[in-house]
């Protein structure tokens, strides 16, 4: 999926926020959005993880998820490039 269409949905940008703040299992993310469902969530995660936004490592028999910073820069760089003042 493409970066964009990936932090296109507000459920998916709350995900990478709390990730900027450090790692969380997966129950520490549901908890979080009780509006949405866990199969929810996970999907959600699915779609960050297969964008590169947040990596997943197993912790026993639990899943912790990071933010992948590295395709954050390109957009951040993109931003950059389009709103520079060369003025």
């Amino acid at each position: 999926m493409d970066t964009f269409q990936a932090i296109a949905h507000p459920a998916r940008r709350w995900l990478l926020e709390v990730l900027a703040d450090g790692d969380r299992t997966a129950g520490e993310l549901v908890a979080g959005l009780p509006n949405l469902s866990q199969p929810s969530i996970s999907r959600h995660l699915r779609i960050l993880r297969e964008a590169g936004l947040v990596t997943v490592s197993a912790d026993a028999q639990r899943r912790r998820y990071a933010l992948c910073v590295t395709r954050l820069v390109h957009i951040d760089m993109w931003i950059n490039r389009l709103t520079r003042n060369d003025a």
